[in-house]
């Protein structure tokens, strides 16, 4: 009761803390009143507090509250790393001496430890020590200038003692204030504050160069003051300068001195060949052996080499001769250098070894290496010391410092080895006791009759075992060994049990191949059967993969049987029909047709197939029409359009389907009402049986004429354009959609009845009827087309689609006629191009002979238009004006094509002048007159490219 209360009083104490946050009614409050009340800044005792009551409550909410106390750990600890590093900064540069590799690794370090380096104070620190740096590598930049400086000055005294003494007279003083400034600058270079922390190196370089500057500059100015006292008093010392001495011999009247005469070299003794031979071979031995190992890298065969070499040369140097000698002094340069060279780099490979052990222990907090981690370093540590001992001389200094801070860091290692074997220690005794524990649990559930609960005790016990702990190999093994015989007696009965359901099921197969092999499949032997696997399975659990296998053995028989029962089935379904075999055969003719490229011979194949889908007999091969006989003397008289009386062969069943003529029109009401879709299949069927064909006007003939004289001849009336017959399937067939319900009656009939129904509900003599009986319709079925709809425009709701077709059939006419529509799609572009062509060259040598006919142009273009374009290329061509211009913008606003960019400011003009002027026609109405503007204009190449892509576009709408 106490502490219920008091934790009652907690909570009430905290949601008052918090401004009523475990109180809120929803999460989304609870969030918002943290918010606020963390926005106070409160303690962190207090949000510590509060997250540990709600993240039990509100795992949303407490969210804000662990990242808030996240990041006041993090500030926290960067506050602790700030002062480490702070006073790791501050010792460097207090430092009289700083080593730049310190400062710099001062950054590296820090920047890995998560120092904050970008606020104060080590923002601070980071750039006086920068600044530090620079200084003392500026001072070092100039240490190295200034001897150079030295170096040049000295040569300057040289030359000049090559010349005359007169000469250096004249620059003495200037040479004098050269050498004074020289040193004075070297006094500030030494006088730096950071010249303690140089390289030892350039102070002595700089003490030597002061000092030869200074004994060249004294002998040169004492030379020339005894050169000035020769020239003044003949009596006195000449110079030690030669050139001066010879100009003052000379200037007194006495001549130069003469080079002494080289003093005659002594004859070598005879040598006996055999002991030059000898000595050469016992050089060149050790010589070969010195170049192989300086070659190779080894330092310390290399020296080696070396010291043998130079014994020999001792004893037989006199004998060697000089291209031998040279080639050994040269080995033993180079073997030199490589010796200095790796007894230098081995020298830096242990000093960063040193660095590395000794800071195994001065990781940043958090950062330090576990036991194992810290095993592995320091073995890798003593391994890379062995190699570098193997190729330099050895450092024993080195190696003390080395091996003092592997031993601590070692101590870590120990101290881990002492929990790895304690824990060992338990881990053993936690398996001992599970496998005593495994044990009494055998022994107690021997019969068991719940395997699914034995299997999983069986497996936790398991689990248990593979999660006790490490121990060592050899301990492993034993309890292993113990493992492994107390849960195989625990296993023991599950095992027993399943192996009786293995026979069992493998029983049950052996079953279902009877039953599979059966002539006669049961059903319900088969259903029982299944029911009793599933039942044997449930009781006893098997290993997944051999109770799949089972499973998988059991049901293949009986599949078999029901696919082999599927099979018999289809193979009946799938008979062909004579129906079929005439639908194909159409199908493979319209392929034929297709590959021929011939619109006229895929049009009539398409009306065959579409006879053969309704059921209609093959027609025979139509024989070719007789060429019509025109009435026309001459077609190229009249430039205007077709010859009068031209004529067209149609296919029974395809007049509404040219493509380029009437892929998107309608039938017309008159057309719909002539006669009914059945008496005109009957019509087309009976023409194509007969070999008949019907010879009617173009639809988009140019010539009125010739539509009125075929009009005037009944025979001849246009028939009415059947639909395309489109193939519909049954609800089983793939790829088929439902066929429409047809919708109910307005009457007030029950749900199902008919609408011709009599005395009926809904009926014409029933309670909800009209009143009287209903005349027929006036095409009888109401399948049947009668007048075309309620409008005339409507077509029938269900066309006549024939005798079903098979699936084979039916898709090798579904293929057959979307190629056909593809190839008519093909020619028809193809023709188009080559029309628009044709204008184009038309114009160019202004002949309207050439000029393509109205059905070539397609229906865009109407036989005025074309009339109007004949007329203006037989005009004699007028000079291109502003109406021109303008024709050709309309015509490219029209097409919706880009305008050349010269032109795009008159094309905006013409939009705004088109604006003011909503009465006129718009250039999608009038772009048939301005293309004949263009054409009456001379032709010219850019005009040609605007018209042919503005018509290109146009013809196609």
């Amino acid at each position: 009761m106490t502490s219920t209360s008091s934790k009652t009083h907690d909570l009430q104490s905290l949601d008052t803390l918090t401004g009523g946050a475990f109180t809120a009614p929803t999460s989304g409050e609870r969030a918002q009143r943290i918010r606020d009340w963390l926005a106070a800044n409160p303690s962190p005792e207090q949000m510590q507090d509060v997250f540990k009551e709600l993240s039990g409550r509100d795992k949303g909410a407490a969210r804000l509250l662990r990242e808030k106390l996240d990041e006041l750990k993090r500030a926290k600890g960067q506050e602790a790393l700030a002062v480490e590093w702070t006073h790791k900064a501050e010792a460097l540069l207090a430092q009289p001496k700083l080593n730049i590799a310190d400062a710099l690794a001062w950054q590296r370090d820090a920047a890995k430890a998560g120092a904050p380096l970008s606020r104060e104070p080590l923002a601070g620190l980071k750039a006086r020590l920068a600044e530090r740096v620079k200084g003392i590598e500026d001072l070092q930049h100039r240490a190295q200038v200034h001897r150079e400086a030295a170096v040049l000055l000295a040569q300057r005294f040289e030359v000049l003692s090559t010349k005359s003494w007169r000469d250096a007279q004249g620059v003495e003083e200037a040479l004098r204030a050269d050498v004074a400034h020289w040193q004075q600058q070297a006094a500030e270079i030494t006088a730096d504050a950071n010249w303690s922390s140089l390289d030892a190196r350039f102070a002595p370089q700089l003490d030597a160069s002061k000092a030869q500057l200074l004994v060249v500059s004294d002998a040169f100015n004492g030379a020339l003051a005894q050169a000035v006292a020769a020239a003044a008093d003949a009596a006195a010392p000449l110079p030690p300068v030669p050139v001066w001495a010879d100009e003052l011999r000379v200037a007194r009247g006495g001549a130069p001195e003469a080079a002494p005469a080289a003093a005659p070299k002594p004859a070598a003794p005879r040598v006996d060949p055999e002991k030059r031979a000898a000595a050469q071979d016992a050089v060149q031995a050790a010589l070969v052996k010195l170049e192989q190992e300086t070659a190779e890298g080894h330092g310390k065969a290399s020296a080696g080499a070396a010291a043998a070499l130079r014994a020999v040369l001792k004893e037989h140097g006199k004998l060697v001769e000089p291209p031998l000698e040279a080639r050994v002094h040269a080995a033993l340069v180079a073997a030199g250098e490589l010796e200095g060279w790796q007894r230098w780099s081995a020298d830096k490979v242990r000093e960063d070894l040193v660095a590395k052990a000794e800071g195994l222990l001065k990781r940043p907090e958090g950062q330090a290496l576990g036991g194992r981690k810290m095993q592995e370093t320091l073995r890798a540590l003593r391994d890379q010391w062995k190699q570098a001992d193997q190729g330099g001389v050895p450092n024993h200094a080195l190696w003390k410092r080395f091996d003092e801070a592997c031993n601590e860091a070692h101590k870590v290692v120990e101290a881990w080895l002492e929990k790895v074997r304690a824990d060992a220690a338990e881990h053993r005794a936690l398996r001992t006791a599970l496998i005593e524990e495994v044990k009494a649990w055998a022994a107690e559930h021997a019969q068991a009759s719940d395997l699914k609960a034995h299997n999983r005790a069986l497996h936790q016990f398991a689990d248990r075992w593979r999660d006790a702990g490490h121990v060592g190999e050899k301990a492993f093994a034993e309890l292993q060994a113990q493992w492994a015989e107390a849960f195989g007696a625990a296993r023991a009965p599950f095992e027993t049990a399943q192996k009786a359901s293995v026979e069992r099921r493998q029983a049950m197969i052996a079953e279902a191949a009877e039953l599979g092999a059966a002539p006669m499949l049961r059903i319900d032997a088969v259903k029982a059967l299944q029911q009793r696997w599933q039942q044997e399975a449930q009781s006893v659990p098997l290993d997944r993969r051999h109770e799949q296998k089972l499973w998988d053995a059991f049901r293949a028989p009986i599949d078999e049987a029901f696919n082999r029962k599927t099979a018999e089935r289809e193979k009946a379904s799938s008979a062909m029909s004579e129906h079929d075999r005439h639908v194909l055969d159409a199908s493979k003719a319209l392929e034929a047709a297709n590959a021929t490229g011939d619109a006229q011979k895929i049009r009539a194949a398409i009306a065959r197939l579409e006879g053969a889908i309704r059921g209609e007999a093959p027609p025979p091969a139509p024989a070719p029409a007789p060429a019509p006989k025109s009435e026309a003397p001459a077609a190229a008289a009249n430039a205007d359009g077709p010859a009068v009386g031209a004529t067209e062969v149609v296919a029974p069943g395809q007049a509404a389907a040219e493509f380029s003529e009437s892929a998107g029109q309608s039938p017309a009401p008159e057309d719909a009402d002539a006669v009914p879709a059945a008496a005109a299949a009957d019509e087309s069927a009976a023409a194509a049986a007969s070999g008949e064909t019907d010879l009617v006007a173009p639809a988009d003939g140019a010539d009125a004429s010739a539509r009125s004289d075929a009009e005037a001849k009944p025979a001849a009336a246009p028939k009415p354009a059947p639909k395309p017959v489109i193939a519909v399937r049954g609800d089983d067939r793939p790829g088929n959609k439902k066929a429409e319900a047809v919708p109910a009656g307005r009457g007030g009939g029950k749900f199902g009845d008919r609408r011709d129904s009599r005395g009926g509900p809904g009926g014409p003599g029933g309670p909800g009827g009209r009143g009287g009986e209903r005349p027929p319709r006036p095409g009888g079925d109401r399948g049947a087309p009668a007048g075309g709809g309620r409008f005339g425009d409507r077509p029938p709701r269900f066309e006549d689609r024939g005798p079903r077709l098979g699936d084979a059939a039916f898709r090798a006419q579904r293929e057959a006629l979307e190629r056909a529509d593809f190839a008519l799609r093909k020619l028809a572009s193809q023709a188009h191009g080559e029309a628009l062509t044709q204008v184009l060259g038309a114009w160019e040598k202004r002949d309207a002979a050439q000029l393509p006919s109205a059905q070539e142009l397609g229906r865009a273009v109407t036989p005025a238009v074309r009339s109007g374009w004949s007329q203006a290329l037989g005009a004699a061509p007028s000079a291109p004006s502003a109406d021109t211009a303008e024709a050709l913008l309309r015509l490219e606003m029209a097409a919706e094509v880009p305008t050349p960019a010269e032109q795009l400011d008159a094309r905006r003009a013409l939009q705004l002048k088109l604006l003011t002027r909503r009465g006129d026609p718009t250039p999608e109405q009038t772009w048939g007159q301005d293309a004949g503007k263009v054409l009456a204009a001379s032709h010219d190449a850019a005009s040609a490219r605007r018209l042919q892509n503005a018509l290109k576009a146009l013809l196609r709408k």
